[in-house]
């Protein structure tokens, strides 16, 4: 079985957890419980025939002002940044966030998901916003919905398959 450790980036309160909870457990609580340090989670898949031990690490959230504890981005074999679509500035931090860990991790597999899709009315990321990231940076990105489970475990798959 490979063994694989995925860290999920993004700033404070985007939904990392939640997203974890969801793919792992399929469960969602309202209840907001601030991430210190890391919390390590594991789920065990099967793709293309191959199995699979997912190590999730949901670090804590990161802003403009924090560094990345580099120590924790270490080992990883892929990673997600989140970005909540109601607040514009979580993308920002998202992108600097990808930035900062590609310069510890080198060019491995990494998605960009755009979190609570169940308040799309209310997003502040446009449509706009997501094609050019798409398009000019080439990331693979997904509307997410920890709440409702929309392309939570879509977007877990296609990491764990860029990861072979």
């Amino acid at each position: 079985m490979l063994t694989k450790k995925i860290c999920m980036l993004g700033a404070f309160a985007v939904g990392k957890t939640s997203l974890v909870k969801q793919y792992v457990y399929s469960i969602f609580s309202d209840d907001y419980l601030t991430t210190v340090g890391v919390k390590i989670s594991k789920k065990n898949i099967a793709v293309n025939g191959v199995d699979m031990n997912l190590v999730l690490w949901d670090m804590e959230g990161r802003d403009a002002y924090t560094d990345v504890n580099i120590s924790y981005l270490r080992g990883a074999m892929g990673f997600f940044v989140v970005a909540d679509g109601t607040r514009r500035d979580t993308l920002d931090a998202a992108l600097q966030l990808r930035a900062a860990a590609l310069d510890v991790t080198g060019p491995i597999p990494h998605c960009l998901l755009i979190n609570k899709a169940d308040l799309a009315p209310e997003w502040q990321v446009t449509r706009e916003d997501v094609d050019r990231m798409r398009n000019d940076e080439g990331l693979t990105t997904f509307a997410t919905c920890a709440k409702t489970g929309q392309s939570v475990e879509e977007s877990f798959r296609t990491l764990a398959e860029a990861m072979l």
